[in-house]
């Protein structure tokens, strides 16, 4: 099965007062990138957090949003009572003796700094627990779309490989021809240019067996037929993290479709070389968004 890189994921609980609502987005990346936005209240968890996703997701470019709402008449802030008792004190005492009125003292009072301060509550285990289940119901829905989308692609996939093997065949279709003319051609510039009665025949023979064997593309043909078939087998394993090999596949197969241009010098294998290397840049692309 193969999965693709790019998926969302959301998932939403509520939990007494606070509601966990979890908001997980992947892109293709070539490693494990994670941006992660929590509340104060998860800062505690959050290396669990961030394993928990690498556990998951394997490889590419994470973000992940979470946000506590908290329901109720429950505030996340605590009264440092303390030193607004200091305040307020000391405010009396002076407007005693200015005689001004403390009606409305209170409230300003609230407005000063370090009064009303965010409370350094945070999450128990238990709480903890239940929003693990929340993360894991959101990375499950990203991963369904993964899948979903990894469908696609290895049909894709399949697709370029096949057909790069349907050129494969055509070229050895050309291959004994392409050999006789090679021959033919030789000997027509010998005959030309040193003519037919000052050619040894023997030294002859022994350099067309050498520059042959030098222009030979049978081995990259066997070759490329191979890493083509071992292409499709790794498409079908249960491998959940298998992009890096196939992108290695690939440059094996463009290494021995390379090579086979080179050494054709014929208009018709050429003309199957360039169709080979459109449909292995377009899989080079699509397997750069497989997981």
């Amino acid at each position: 099965m193969l999965r693709s890189m790019t998926g969302f994921g959301r998932a939403e609980f509520t939990l007494g007062e606070k509601t966990f609502i979890v908001e997980i987005k992947s892109l293709n990346g070539k490693q494990f990138e994670l941006q992660l936005k929590i509340p104060p209240l998860l800062r505690p968890f959050e290396f669990d957090i961030r394993n928990t996703i690498q556990e998951k997701l394997l490889r590419g470019s994470i973000e992940c949003y979470v946000n506590i709402k908290q329901n109720g008449s429950l505030k996340p802030v605590t009264i440092n009572t303390e030193l607004l008792k200091t305040y307020y004190f000391q405010i009396e005492q002076l407007a005693n003796e200015l005689k001004v009125d403390m009606n409305s003292v209170l409230s300003s009072l609230l407005r000063l700094p370090e009064i009303v301060a965010p409370s350094n509550e945070v999450l128990s285990e238990e709480d903890f627990a239940q929003f693990l289940i929340v993360l894991n119901s959101a990375l499950i829905e990203l991963d369904q779309h993964r899948i979903e989308e990894g469908k696609s692609l290895s049909k894709d996939l399949k697709t370029r490989i096949e057909n790069i093997e349907v050129q494969e065949k055509c070229v050895l279709e050309f291959e004994p021809n392409r050999v006789l003319r090679i021959r033919e051609e030789i000997n027509t510039l010998l005959n030309e240019h040193v003519g037919k009665d000052n050619i040894d025949k023997n030294r002859l023979e022994q350099e067309l067996i050498y520059y042959m064997e030098k222009i030979d593309i049978h081995e990259e043909q066997i070759r490329l037929r191979q890493h083509c078939e071992y292409f499709i087998e790794v498409l079908k394993d249960n491998d959940p993290a298998k992009g890096k090999k196939l992108s290695f596949i690939l440059q094996e197969i463009g290494r021995e479709i390379n090579t086979t241009g080179s050494k054709a010098y014929d208009a018709d294998i050429q003309k199957c070389v360039v169709k080979m290397k459109d449909e292995m840049e377009k899989a080079k692309e699509q397997v750069l968004n497989v997981l």
